[in-house]
Parts: structure tokens; sequence; C-alpha cells
């Protein structure tokens, strides 16, 4: 495999445009604590905008993904990309606002781009050949986690060193650009041909099979699932971690370059997904990677020393990318083509729930336990939800009209006879 299929105008500048797009999500938890830690009450009040921000995310991915058409869905981006852009420039605009007025523009910046994350990994695989899946999947991860990697010391390094409202204007700024960049990318993404009828979104809001949109996209909750599980040690890892590094006696300032370190051996880990197929069924290989993730994660809280630490979160990064992938191919598998963006849309819901679910838990620990307890006891949440995912996809996978036939990786393979992913590793369909 290679990614020769990947490289193109259109795919580059698809990347400029989710670069501008998903900078501004990075930086955004983070620049709100800054924008008001000098007012009084100022870490709490940062942390409520940054859970108005989380909670809008989660509200506006299903409910505007599941909007989504896929032949003209540039509009619909457009409109919630514009909208973050105008919450962003309120809140660096009006930075001594009430705090209600700040917590609804923070929602609004959370709530209006939430569906351009699945609708651009929807687009970025129209423009690929349906071999290619895969690959472009991966230069996705590759370039999400880069911007995860450099967001926080852009954040840092403006807030402390010019003022904390110029990240949130820089924030609006580049995510005014990406809504113009949509004009130099197709309008929308075919589903199954113009015509036939799994690629014709009737207005009744039911797909080409009677199903409505809301029961598709149930039949993919596993996944969801297991999405929700993978985050979850993200959590574990960005909250407790200075915690940890306290509690081991090592310098907090580390925090940041170890979560470096994370973000880079991420970045490495997808692109070697994306260089071979590999074996077993997507099913078994997310709950290979996601386990062998909470290991890792497990280490961190065992670990005494600063190096240790460092290693076991290279390797848990080097598995959560694998561990997204397998969820993104596995989502191409359970949905219609015309339902993926909003899929994703869905599962960047869920995972965002992971995230705070875990993250409610750790916190509700620390104050009655060390932080290497509150670690373990969100490992121990994640392989909970990631048994239940893989139940879940074990049972839809009996249950499923042809359950006994294998059919080629991927919802592309239905549509074009070309398998996704790494060739030739067919799975059932779920």
């Amino acid at each position: 495999m290679s990614y020769r299929d990947v490289v193109s105008r259109r795919v580059l500048t698809w990347a400029l445009v989710a670069v501008a797009a998903r900078m501004p999500v990075a930086m955004a938890p983070l620049v709100l604590v800054f924008l008001v830690r000098e007012r009084p009450g100022g870490y709490s009040l940062g942390a409520a905008l940054a859970a108005a921000y989380v909670i809008g995310e989660i509200i506006g991915a299903p409910v505007l993904g599941m909007r989504l058409n896929p032949r003209r869905a540039r509009p619909h981006l457009a409109a919630g990309l514009l909208a973050g852009a105008v919450g962003f420039a309120g809140l660096g605009a009006f930075p001594a606002a009430p705090a209600a007025l700040l917590a609804g523009s923070a929602f609004l910046a959370g709530a209006g781009p939430a569906a351009a994350p699945g609708g651009l990994r929807a687009l970025l695989t129209s423009l690929v050949p349906g071999h290619a899946a895969a690959q472009a999947l991966s230069v996705e991860s590759m370039l999400t986690f880069g911007v995860w990697a450099v967001s926080p010391a852009t954040a840092t390094g403006l807030a402390l060193g010019v003022g904390p409202h110029l990240p949130l204007l820089l924030a609006a700024t580049l995510m005014a650009a990406s809504v113009a960049g949509l004009w130099f990318l197709p309008a929308g993404w075919a589903a199954d041909g113009p015509d036939g009828p799994d690629g014709q979104e009737r207005r009744d809001g039911r797909d080409g099979r009677g199903a409505s949109r809301l029961r598709v996209l149930a039949r993919a909750w596993p996944v969801y699932v297991t999405g929700a599980a993978g985050l979850s040690l993200l959590a574990l890892a960005e909250l407790v971690l200075p915690a940890l590094l306290d509690q081991r006696g090592i310098a907090v300032g580390w925090a940041g370059p170890l979560l470096t370190v994370m973000s880079v051996s991420s970045a490495i880990g997808a692109f070697l997904y994306g260089l071979r197929s590999w074996p077993g069924r997507l099913r078994t290989r997310s709950v290979v990677l996601t386990a062998g993730m909470s290991a890792a994660v497990a280490a961190v809280a065992l670990v005494p020393g600063a190096p240790g630490i460092a290693a076991a979160l290279a390797v848990a990064g080097l598995l959560q990318s694998g561990a997204m992938l397998t969820r993104n191919l596995s989502l191409r598998e359970v949905l219609p083509p015309d339902a993926l963006a909003a899929g994703y849309s869905v599962m960047y819901a869920a995972v965002g729930a992971g995230y705070a679910a875990t993250g409610s838990l750790a916190g509700a620990l620390l104050p009655l336990a060390a932080p290497s307890t509150a670690i373990l006891a969100g490992v121990a949440l994640t392989l909970v939800l990631t048994s239940v995912g893989w139940w879940g996809e074990i049972r839809a996978g009996r249950s499923a009209p042809g359950a006994g036939t294998a059919v080629p990786l991927g919802a592309a393979a239905g549509a074009e006879g070309a398998p996704v992913g790494g060739g030739g590793d067919p799975e059932r369909r779920l």
C-alpha cells in the first residue's frame, strides 16, 4: 500500500481547509480558560465556558450532521463554520462581557461547526479512489494530530505573550478562512449514484430502503460506544497527567512536552497504519488496539519516572491512531454512503461524551484518591465500554441479513466493487 493515490491538488486544498477549521477547535478549551483567568473566580468561569463549548459540540454534531445533504453539503458546512467564527469573534472582541453572554458565545462556537469534521471527512474520502479510503483517513489523522500538537503552544504563546483575547480572534479568522476555502472544493459528494435508491436522500428524511435516517444511524451504536471508549483514555492523559506528575514529584511543566510526545506518536501511528493491510476483522482490530492503549495508559499510572511515563504515552499514542482509524472504517462498513457524514458527526458527539464522562469521573475521584488511582478507574471504565461495543458488534453481525457471507471491506466497496482499507481483508457487514 502507498499514499500515491491521495496526493493531489484537491486533497491539498482540503487539507488547508481542514487545518483552518480544526485549529480553533483544538485551541478552544485552553484559550477559554486564559480568557477569563484574571477575573474573580476566573478558573471556575473558564471551566464553565469550556463546558458550554463542549456541550455545544455534543448537541450540534448529531443535530446538524443528520441534516447534511451529501450532494449540497457546502452551504450547510459554510453556515456552521461561519456561526463558529461569529462565536469565537464574540468571545475575543468582548472578553469583559457578562458570564452568560460569554457562555452563549462559547456554545455557539462549539455547536455551529460541530458537523464540519464529519462532512469534511466524507468529502475527503470522495476525493480519492475507493481503495485508498484507509490511506485518506490516515492522512486526516496525521493532520489532526499535528494540529493538536501545535495548538496548545500557539494558544499559550499568544495568550501570555500578547493578550488572552488574541487566540480567539485568530480562531475566528481561521474558521472564516475555512468557509472561503470550501468554494475551492466540490459542493458535496456522491452516494451510490445520482439516481440510485441508496444515493437519493428522500424528502421525508428516509433512505432508499425506507428506514429513517435516525434508525440507520442507530444501527452503528456499537461503533459509537467503542469510539467513546477510545477518547476517554485521552481525557485521562490530558486531565490527570499534571496531578500525576505532582504525585510523582516531577515538575508539572513536563505535562505539555509529554502530551506532545503522545500527539507526535499518534501521527506516526496513523502513517504506519495506512502503509499496509492488517489482518483480522475491523472490530477485532479495534478491540485489540483499544485494549493495548488501555494497558499503556495504566502503565502511565504505575511507572515512577518521567522517561517511563513518556514511553507509555508514546505507545498509547501509537495505538490510539490505529484504533481511531478502525472505528472510522467500521462506520463505512455499517452505514450507507449517504449517511456517512451524519454517522461521523454522531461519532464526534459520542467521543466528546466519552471524554466528558471520563473527565468527570477523574475529577470526582481526585479529591478522594491518588491521581494514579483515578487513572486506573478510568481505564476500567474504558474497558467496560469497549466490551459493550464489541458485544454489540458481534450481536449485530449475527442478526444482520447475510451475516454469514463475507463482503469487501468498506461501504465504497459495495458501490464500486473495490475493497477499502488494505485490499483483500473481507469483513462481514454488521
